[in-house]
């Protein structure tokens, strides 16, 4: 049986690492990209993923489910080019604990009503292949040494285990050159998208806030 998607870009950079400006970013090259923010359309990321399901409308992934399960999306669709974002660790872990994880923390068994509703199940997806026991993090996101050096280790598992021809190792500060290059595009006539920020993280989560059940 054929696949029902062609996934051609495989990100395997955690979030928090630019992942959604490079998505604004792969998306003005053409691409149509899967990110966390997309789980809620397909919740159903635990066990075993259904790749022809979730990947059914695209063309490239990035951030949650595609950076833990790099190597099976290697697997699954063999000619994919893999792009690794990545950043200064200390950084990275503020950046997702005063975000993300926050939120997280913030929701955990609420339901969420209203506005709101269409969150619950991105939000049970993402607790169970994210940030619970049964996610990457293992429950463990408040041990941060070890969740630095998990961070160090999957950067270094992914060098070691993608062929250098098939690798892109990029931070978003780098802009459209190297990106480009990579996947054989035209630099775009606009700046690099920058999105997604921490205050603007942090904006929206006290928005969320305000609207949650007291």
């Amino acid at each position: 049986m054929a696949n029902s998607s062609r996934l051609e870009v495989i990100g395997a950079g955690f979030c928090r690492t630019g992942t959604l400006s490079t998505k604004t970013a792969l998306d003005k090259l053409g691409y149509n990209t899967h990110h966390m923010v997309e789980v809620g359309k397909n919740p159903d990321v635990q066990g075993k993923p259904n790749w022809d399901k979730i990947f059914e409308d695209y063309t490239a992934s990035v951030d949650c489910p595609s950076f833990w399960w790099y190597k099976d999306l290697m697997k699954k669709y063999p000619d994919a080019k893999v792009l690794l974002t990545v950043r200064d660790p200390e950084k990275w872990y503020k950046s997702c604990y005063d975000t993300v994880y926050k939120f997280s923390m913030m929701t955990k068994g609420l339901k969420l009503e209203g506005e709101l509703e269409k969150m619950n199940d991105m939000i049970a997806a993402i607790d169970a292949t994210v940030w619970g026991p049964t996610g990457c993090f293992q429950g463990r996101f408040e041990d941060k040494e070890w969740v630095i050096e998990l961070f160090k280790s999957h950067i270094e598992e992914v060098k070691r285990v993608v062929p250098a021809n098939k690798l892109l190792v990029f931070e978003v500060k780098e802009g459209w050159e190297p990106l480009c290059k990579f996947l054989g595009k035209p630099v775009p006539d606009e700046p690099f998208p920058h999105v997604n920020d921490t205050a603007e993280m942090q904006a929206r989560m006290e928005k969320y806030k305000a609207m949650l059940p007291k």
